[in-house]
């Protein structure tokens, strides 16, 4: 009787704990939080949360979960965030999926987030789960053919360029043109006026003016006027008046007439006779050689000879 007990005893015991196991062991699944299908366009951002209840004994393989995918496609995945949950019969993996969309199509057009698979290893079998597409309706920016109305229909010329106030620089400007001219002004009087008004006050300059049309042969009277003319841009030169015996003390004082010494020699010589020894009317060359020594003194005067 007592082995009876004791066999039924253990009996319900075997069954109480497979009952504990069966209760205990959980199926795997995997659901997705997907997005809303329509409204998109290029350059929006897409996200999808995967849920999955891994029971104990199985185990996520993480080469199984999405890769991001090729360049050029019309989704791309861009990135995948997983966070990790312990439970009492198992484990809780969040998958945070992010596409992008990279696809303006001329008129609406649906496309597709691409299936999830994902695998389990470990006891009793390995198993997968797997994700369906989800449709995404994507629409383009813009119609093909815009209204024709501002703003829409052939592209818009470029904004004018914005305005700059150049009044400052304007006046800046001014200011030194300005300035630049008084400079340029003062330097004109300083190296071209006041040689030019002093040259045209020179003796042997103001002489040369006024005997520069003397005709030859001349009348005695421009003769006589000539020589008288030479004899003050003489005198004026030296300060007093100079005779032949002072040639010498006035070649000393001014030193760019040596060059003329006999030139000026013979003008005191034929000088003389004009005024004082009576002689006749000279040739016609010697007009012009009395000019010839004006011209040569006025150059002398100035340092061209």
């Amino acid at each position: 009787m007592s082995r009876t007990v004791a066999c039924g005893q253990s009996l319900a015991a075997a069954l109480a704990l497979c009952g504990g196991v069966a209760g205990a062991a959980t199926v795997a699944t995997a659901t997705a939080q997907e997005p809303r299908a329509f409204g998109y366009s290029v350059g929006d951002v897409v996200s999808r949360v995967v849920t999955v209840q891994v029971p104990t004994g199985l185990e996520l393989d993480a080469t199984s979960l999405p890769q991001g995918a090729r360049r050029g496609q019309a989704i791309e995945l861009r990135r995948v965030s997983k966070s990790d949950f312990w439970q009492a019969d198992g484990r809780r993996h969040e998958l945070t999926l992010e596409y992008q969309v990279f696809l303006s199509p001329p008129e609406v057009r649906t496309l597709e987030l691409p299936p999830v698979l994902l695998r389990l290893k470990g006891w009793p079998r390995d198993e997968e789960l797997r994700i369906d597409a989800w449709p995404l309706t994507v629409g383009p920016l813009a119609p093909v053919e815009a209204r024709l109305r501002e703003g829409l229909g052939e592209m818009r010329p470029d904004a004018p360029v914005p305005s700059i106030d150049t009044s400052a620089a304007r006046l800046r400007l001014l200011a030194y043109g300005a300035a630049m001219l008084l400079l340029l002004g003062y330097l004109a009087h300083v190296y071209l006026g006041l040689p030019w008004a002093a040259r045209r006050r020179r003796p042997f300059g103001l002489a040369w003016l006024a005997l520069r049309g003397l005709p030859a042969p001349a009348p005695a009277a421009q003769r006589h006027a000539a020589y008288r003319r030479l004899h003050e841009a003489l005198n004026q030169t030296a300060g007093q008046v100079v005779f032949e015996p002072d040639l010498d003390r006035f070649l000393a004082g001014h030193p760019q007439f040596n060059g003329l010494r006999d030139e000026l020699l013979l003008f005191f010589q034929r000088s003389h006779e004009q005024f004082f020894a009576g002689a006749g009317t000279p040739a016609a060359d010697q007009d012009a050689w009395l000019l010839r020594l004006c011209r040569q003194c006025r150059d002398a005067e100035r340092g061209a000879a």
